[in-house]
């Protein structure tokens, strides 16, 4: 997985790319933390390129939507398609996110 960070005002863009697993998600938590625990509460997270997210990626997404709603913020998921498209819908996720294509 590689992933790209760029923050603005108070929104954090994210681009996820590959696949995700439970080594990767780990990572991923450790490079927001620092965006969440400053302030920012809307992420926009760019899966276009993701092809696999494993339960632990799938935990992380919906612990920065916690968060994020906590500080009267939101997540909005950008691009599902394929498998993770697919994930989404199976686990009722596309009903917790704003999903955009």
């Amino acid at each position: 997985m590689s992933f790209q960070i760029n923050a603005k005002a108070d929104e954090v863009f994210v681009t996820l790319e590959k696949e995700v697993y439970v080594e990767q998600a780990s990572n991923f938590r450790e490079a927001l933390m620092p965006y969440l625990n400053n302030g920012y509460k809307n992420f926009t997270l760019d899966v276009s390129s993701l092809t696999y997210i494993d339960s632990s990626g799938l935990g992380v997404l919906i612990g920065i939507q916690k968060r994020a709603m906590s500080n009267g913020g939101k997540v909005v998921i950008k691009g599902l398609n394929g498998q993770v498209k697919e994930l989404f819908e199976l686990t009722r996720l596309t009903k917790i996110f704003e999903i955009v294509d």
